[in-house]
């Protein structure tokens, strides 16, 4: 699956975290679906996925990126807050049918505006076995 935000849209971020739109450019397998939101994408076939993520924004921020698993953060695939306007990471992880993915910015109280006309943001899920 992969899934971006090119719309330029203002997060409002928090301490404890804001869940990033993917609305633009969803490739969706039927092994994969995504919440009204474009916020939350749910895998039906357990097993082991490579995960990555991009996030770049208008102006360095005070902010953090993470993936977070049914609902918790997932610390190898955290970018702890510093001042920066790119953020990614790469993981692999098992995860079984019904698990949930979502991309968070955290960290100090700010707005962040993602990128328009680009990959202001971007999500991507393979099954790999």
């Amino acid at each position: 699956a992969f899934a971006a935000n090119t719309s330029g849209t203002a997060l409002t971020v928090l301490v404890g975290g804001a869940l990033v739109p993917l609305p633009d450019g969803q490739l969706l397998s039927p092994d994969i679906t995504v919440n009204g939101a474009n916020t939350v994408f749910t895998v039906t076939n357990a097993g082991r996925y490579q995960i990555s993520y991009n996030v770049n924004t208008t102006a360095s921020l005070a902010s953090g990126t993470r993936l977070l698993i049914n609902g918790a953060a997932n610390t190898a695939s955290t970018v702890a807050p510093v001042s920066l306007s790119h953020f990614s990471n790469e993981i692999l992880l098992n995860l079984n049918a019904g698990d949930t993915v979502s991309l968070q910015m955290f960290g100090i109280a700010s707005v962040a505006t993602l990128l328009p006309g680009s990959a202001g943001a971007a999500l991507s899920i393979t099954r790999l076995s």
